[in-house]
């Protein structure tokens, strides 16, 4: 009934351990905005819709299927900016690891960070 057709889209859902404090993590990390939250009843999120400019993700808590329940590595994400040294280093400083520095290989200027949740980041931009 009326409104614009819904575009087709696709964007991850990480699950983690701690929503509310991964969604200050990835605020100061990546300046997302938030687009959806849903808190339980003490106020913590449960699920939430975040963006960094135009590229959505979800956020949800979820013991049982975040990284660290699962062994390890659950998701890898490229985030492309650009300018993907000063985003790197804005992670690092927000508590990300370093996985692997910003370099150039592959047409590529790309870095790699652990976020701490457990999931995995690589912030780059193809070189022209």
């Amino acid at each position: 009934m009326g409104g614009e057709p819904l575009e087709t889209s696709i964007a991850p859902w990480l699950s983690v351990v701690g929503a509310t404090e991964a969604v200050g993590f990835y605020k100061v990390a990546f300046g997302v905005v938030e687009r959806y939250r849903l808190e339980d009843d003490a106020g913590k999120v449960v699920v939430a819709n975040l963006a960094i400019g135009g590229a959505d993700f979800w956020l949800q808590e979820d013991a049982d299927f975040s990284p660290q329940a699962l062994g390890g590595l659950s998701v890898r994400m490229i985030l492309t900016v650009q300018d993907p040294d000063s985003v790197f280093e804005q992670a690092i400083a927000a508590g990300a690891t370093e996985v692997a520095a910003v370099y150039e290989d592959h047409g590529w200027r790309i870095g790699r960070v652990a976020d701490p949740f457990g999931h995995h980041w690589e912030i780059g931009k193809p070189l022209s």
